[in-house]
């Protein structure tokens, strides 16, 4: 995760491309994020530069990108994002600063034979940048850990402000923003604490705002790697949804989540590079009094110094009739572990990584109210209805509802960048016997 920065930074750079200029853009110049997208039926990748997609073939057979940014474009330009991740960063930033160049508004380009590449996001679908080989979800944020405890004045579990706590979960579940989620099937105890279980649909469904990166190496089997390795290996980020089927959660935890996380993780499409993250690095969250210290294999000065990102989220809950609900406004800053660090852990016992790995936050609840960043803290578990603004209330998930999650990465004297968006709509079960 380099701290330099560099031209592709600069605060007054502006683009001939009007959209990306306008206020409030996820996609300003500075930030020029790869993914994947079709149209017509043809799947390729691109850029996202406001409300346009940078068509990277086009750009290729046009000869317009130059040697140096070769590599990187044509290992971005197909239907998966996994080749871009074997390229080394010094031709990805190439790249970048090649397109910067391009798009900039003083360019002394060919503007007519850019504009070629041009694909209007509305008219195209983005999908999955590529699949990934392993998904770990981490539970990085303490006030997240407190409020479930159902405790929250006590102090958490040792091994919680030791180590990143994580589980394994299903990659073959990571579907894009857009994807429909389907209500899952499954055993819960109904009511809780009654004895009785029933199979059937999730009672009690929920989301979690939680953020996201992409791995772009690994290590072999049996090979740690430092905290400082960790970093390098750091490709870029996302937004992440981890549904959650609480009473299925709820009941089986027994060794761990299981279906009750495995049905559905939403990601926003489109991956946000670390170097286009270098202006938003915040130091490291320090550990407070009567908090053990960070292990060796867990502590890096240049973590602590800058390891830490300021990016602001937010989740919005929209019903089937319309009514529209923020329900949480949080931030990156407050979690606990950094995203090396919970690389660091996850190859610390020797299992190998690999590129195109995802791993994810766990829900990013801060120390306010309206941190609190999933339904099971806002109701504390179903106990404390919200109530929207057409007077229904809400508990959980509903079918119809849409969750939807935004990020921007915000730094005095910076332009604000963000991820696109990363939502979900709820289908009825299937296949109910």
């Amino acid at each position: 995760m380099s701290a330099e920065l560099n031209a592709t930074h600069d605060p007054t750079r502006r683009s001939w491309v009007d959209s990306a200029n306008e206020p409030g853009t996820d996609f300003p110049i500075q930030n020029l994020p790869f993914g994947v997208f079709r149209t017509d039926g043809a799947v390729r990748g691109g850029v996202a530069l406001g409300n346009v997609i940078l068509d990277l073939s086009v750009l290729i057979d046009k000869g317009l990108l130059g040697e140096g940014a070769l590599v990187a474009a044509r290992a971005a330009a197909g239907a998966s994002l996994a080749p871009l991740l074997a390229v080394s960063v010094p031709q990805v930033s190439e790249l970048r600063a090649r397109l910067s160049d391009l798009f900039r508004a003083d360019a002394a380009a060919d503007r007519t034979a850019l504009a070629a590449a041009l694909v209007p996001m509305s008219a195209a679908t983005v999908l999955l940048p590529l699949k990934p080989p392993a998904f770990t979800d981490f539970c990085t944020s303490m006030h997240h850990i407190r409020r479930m405890s159902g405790t929250p004045e006590a102090p958490p579990r040792l091994a919680c402000m030791a180590l990143p706590v994580a589980y394994n979960g299903r990659a073959s579940s990571i579907v894009a923003s857009g994807a429909a989620i389907v209500r899952p099937n499954g055993q819960f105890e109904t009511p809780p604490g009654s004895g009785t279980v029933r199979f059937g649909p999730e009672p009690m469904l929920d989301f979690e705002l939680e953020f996201g990166a992409w791995l772009r190496g690994g290590n072999r089997i049996g090979e740690p790697v430092r905290v400082a390795q960790a970093r390098d290996m750091l490709f870029g980020c996302c937004l992440v949804n981890d549904w959650s089927a609480r009473g299925i959660q709820f009941f089986e935890m027994i060794l761990g989540p299981h279906l009750g996380k495995s049905f559905a993780t939403t990601v926003s499409p489109w991956i946000v590079t670390m170097e286009a993250l270098a202006p938003f690095r915040i130091p490291a969250p320090a550990r407070g009094a009567g908090e053990p210290a960070v292990l060796p294999y867990l502590s890096d000065p240049a973590e602590e110094a800058g390891g830490g990102l300021n990016i602001e989220l937010t989740a919005d809950l929209v019903t089937r009739a319309g009514a529209v609900q923020r329900l949480v406004r949080s931030n990156v800053s407050e979690l606990y572990w950094t995203l090396a660090q919970m690389v660091a852990h996850q190859a610390s016992n020797g299992a190998p990584l690999e590129a195109g790995d995802l791993i994810a936050t766990g829900t990013v609840s801060g120390s306010a109210q309206e941190a609190q960043a999933c339904l099971a803290e806002i109701t504390a578990r179903g106990t404390r209805p919200i109530r929207l603004p057409d007077g229904t209330q809400r508990v959980m998930l509903e079918d119809g509802d849409t969750l939807s999650l935004h990020g921007k990465a915000v730094a005095q004297g910076f332009v604000s960048i963000g991820f696109g968006e990363c939502v979900g709509t709820i289908e009825p079960a299937r296949g109910v016997a």
